[in-house]
């Protein structure tokens, strides 16, 4: 594990793409937790979910920086070093936010 992220420089305020994981609500899906991109606002599910959206946009993206999501939780994460990041601020919700039970 890297003991600094060496993209934080790529971290900008954004706005989130949608109030939920963007393709898990198009698809009808669940999700565990929610991750959103801080360098283009992208809102993606973790890894602990079925479809891994928030890894799956870095993988496409390149973008490397997450946020906790939901509720904004305020840490970041970096994909490329394997490190948690300090972020200067949580991004505020658009709205509430489906929760899923474990049923």
């Amino acid at each position: 594990m890297a003991l600094k992220c060496t993209h934080v420089s790529e971290i900008r305020d954004v706005t989130p793409s949608a109030k939920g994981c963007e393709e898990c609500l198009k698809t009808g899906d669940w999700w565990v937790h929610l991750r959103l991109c801080r360098i283009c606002g992208h809102v993606g599910c973790c890894d602990d979910s079925p479809n891994k959206h928030a890894r799956a946009h870095f993988e496409a993206s390149g973008h490397p920086i997450i946020e906790g999501y939901d509720p904004p939780e305020g840490w970041g994460w970096c994909y490329i070093d394997d490190t948690v990041v300090k972020l200067d601020h949580k991004t505020p919700q658009l709205g509430p936010i489906k929760r899923w039970i474990a049923e």
